[in-house]
């Protein structure tokens, strides 16, 4: 049995948009519309985490070296005028080709351009973790796109360089995308270990006969750490800078054939990296996408008189600028639920003791503001079976197991552990058999992050969730509300804490996969007349928050329900509301034939509904999608049915439907 408050469990999420896109979402209006759905609390998040990009939180701040004005970034947190927009800074020393924001970004270790360079990220030195050298080795992966026959490797090291150098070959198919199954790892070349690197161009002749590989790992060790460096800071000088990288064969005549492709833009040749120096200048924002402002969120009806989940930036920002963000907010006394540091870490490809060492920087510093703030994360991406990274010295492939070692190792702390649940990518095939699975897809996650040995004595926040990464119609049709509830009562029902909507805010279709329109959201602006059109989603939500549960702010017990037989495509949750109903949340995920349900509750004696019951119910007869490309919109948009009748043996679910009965009970 897990036990809630609904107006504090169930809430929304609130994100970066296109340039000009905040303010049309998030009018006044429209909060009142999104209000109207029943959910309570909000989380802030932080899509410049996802693209790389330093976040200015606050417009109004100072740089390392203002004469430049570059370097790195502290926001002010002197109070002044609210704070409505913001934005984030384009890394010039980005190493990854993709992000996961918008993906228009691109690696300077494959950009042709030998004066631009990737560096990594200073604050992972020994200079500002305390470590030994060799704790945070970094590295850089190239992914040739294909197999090809490999014996060379040009390094155009910029400064400071690498002197203990490894390049490795990985021996499975996809180093970025690990299965449990399979035990591949790095294996150097015959002649990749290089000692004592002179820096400079450097071509090494890896094996004397070339060896077919596709991903190519360079581990760098020991930072030659110039103190001739022009800059006067000296995260300046930490770390290691690669200019271009090329990769490929050398004949026995001499002549080296590099297979990267050197280009600014997506079309280079893969390269992932293990971190990036948050280093930029004034003229690297991107106001193509913004945030919306702290104090807007936070000043806003959208707060619903409830402390708010705030983000730091942890990737790609400075713990000084992290620590300036907090103590704004606490001079402005806003009510905080927590500090949510970083945001999907894993899904970028960083290594778990590398995020812990930045996360321990940040979050001690927040600490020493005040011992009443929760700390916590990760916002771990979506994940299948076990989140994995590449293995330890001790074969250890488990990546939060690996982070929640080196908290403990540091005495960090850590009040919350939060992740996302996005479980289908593909989103242009029929969604009736993905339904089946959210459920265990759901409990597997969970259970994994139990074996990992996140404590169950800390709140678990699902600081997002949705149907996909991806925009499709089943999102806005009406598996989009079967989806919503199944999820929450997963959740709930597991133990979870705290559920964040993702798809909050009113959005519009898109197409991004080329097979059907669809967004994340429980809102559509209409293209037409900008109204606002009520999705299926907000339908779910209005009948967990109105009919399944009471928005009161008093304890509900929820409690697991069996079904049988198991395979009926049918899923319950049970609750008892503060008012001594019980209340069943039941989805029949079949798309064309009702269910009959017997419900029993059992305890010490076997007991059914009594007297009469109150059945809401949500199917394609309240909601029906209209199919026309970017001008989708439900040709049927109606709430709940709702009625009353004398308690009996068997209740009818329509197909694709979410139901509550709800009643007494006794025998």
């Amino acid at each position: 049995m897990n036990k809630c408050i609904p107006k504090q469990t169930l809430g929304g999420g609130v994100d970066g948009h296109e340039r000009g896109e905040c303010a049309r979402m998030l009018s006044d209006k429209n909060i009142a519309e999104m209000l109207s759905a029943g959910l309570g609390p909000v989380t802030y998040r932080l899509r410049t985490e996802l693209a790389g990009e330093v976040w200015h939180w606050n417009p109004r701040g100072s740089w390392s070296d203002e004469a430049r004005q570059c370097g790195y970034w502290t926001s002010s947190s002197s109070i002044s005028t609210p704070i409505n927009l913001s934005y984030g800074y384009r890394l010039p020393r980005r190493g990854n080709t993709i992000d996961q924001a918008n993906n228009d970004g691109y690696s300077r270790i494959s950009d042709g351009d030998e004066n631009s360079f990737w560096k990594s990220n200073p604050y992972l030195d020994p200079y500002f973790t305390g470590e030994s050298e060799d704790a945070h080795p970094q590295w850089i992966v190239i992914d040739l796109g294909k197999v090809k026959s490999v014996n060379s490797i040009r390094i155009q090291w910029g400064m400071p360089c690498a002197r203990q150098v490894r390049v490795e070959y990985w021996t499975g198919n996809d180093p970025m995308h690990l299965h449990i199954e399979r035990n591949d790892d790095w294996r150097v070349f015959p002649r990749g270990v290089i000692d004592n690197s002179p820096g400079g161009d450097v071509t090494t002749r890896l094996s004397s006969s070339s060896i077919p590989v596709q991903f190519v790992r360079v581990l760098m060790n020991s930072s030659s750490a110039p103190t001739t460096q022009p800059s006067a800071d000296v995260r300046d000088r930490l770390g290691f800078a690669v200019r271009e990288i090329s990769l490929g064969q050398t004949n026995d005549a001499g002549e080296f054939e590099d297979y990267v492709r050197h280009h600014p833009d997506r079309s280079q040749t893969i390269v992932y990296v293990s971190s990036t120096d948050p280093w930029h200048r004034a003229e690297d924002i991107n106001y193509k996408t913004e945030q919306p402002g702290l104090d807007f969120v936070l000043r806003s009806k959208l707060a619903n008189h409830l402390p708010v989940l705030v983000p730091v930036g942890v990737l790609y920002d400075t713990p000084d600028n992290a620590v300036s963000e907090i103590q704004y907010l606490l001079a402005r006394n806003y009510s905080l639920e927590g500090v949510e540091l970083g945001e999907e870490p894993d899904g970028q490809w960083t290594s778990p003791e590398d995020f812990a060492a930045l996360y321990v920087a940040t979050a001690r510093q927040l600490r020493s503001l005040s011992s009443q703030l929760k700390l916590g994360g990760p916002s771990l991406q979506n994940f299948d079976g076990h989140l994995l990274t590449w293995p330890d010295k001790s074969g250890n492939r488990f990546w939060m197991n690996r982070f929640l070692r080196a908290l403990r190792a540091a005495e960090s702390p850590f009040d919350f552990f939060s992740f996302e649940y996005y479980p289908f990518d593909d989103v242009c095939s029929d969604a009736a058999p993905q339904l089946l699975e959210i459920p265990h897809r759901l409990r597997a996650m969970l259970s994994s992050l139990h074996d990992d040995g996140v404590p169950s004595d800390i709140p678990w926040l699902m600081t997002e969730f949705g149907y996909s990464v991806f925009a499709g119609r089943h999102e806005v049709d009406i598996e989009g509300a079967l989806f919503h509830a199944d999820t929450v009562g997963t959740f709930l029902t597991s133990g979870g804490t705290k559920a964040y909507l993702y798809g909050y805010e009113p959005d519009y279709l898109t197409d991004e996969l080329k097979c059907s329109w669809g967004n994340l959201m429980m809102l559509q602006i209409s293209n037409a007349d900008k109204k606002l059109n009520r999705l299926s989603t907000y339908y779910s939500a209005r009948l967990i928050t109105n009919d399944w549960m009471q928005w009161v702010t008093k304890t509900h017990e929820v409690y697991p329900v069996t079904i049988e037989p198991d395979n009926a495509g049918v899923t319950a949750y049970a609750v008892r509301r503060p008012d001594k109903q019980w209340a069943l949340l039941a989805v029949n995920k079949d798309p064309n034939r009702s269910a009959q349900l017997s419900v029993q509750f059992t305890g010490a004696s076997v007991d059914t509904f009594t007297g009469k019951v109150d059945i809401a119910q949500f199917s394609r007869q309240q909601y029906r999608w209209q199919e026309d490309g970017p001008n989708g919109r439900p040709l049927v948009s109606n709430l709940p049915s709702h009625l009353q009748r004398a308690a009996s043996r068997y209740y009818e679910l329509p197909p694709y439907s979410v139901s509550v009965l709800r009643g007494h009970v006794g025998r």
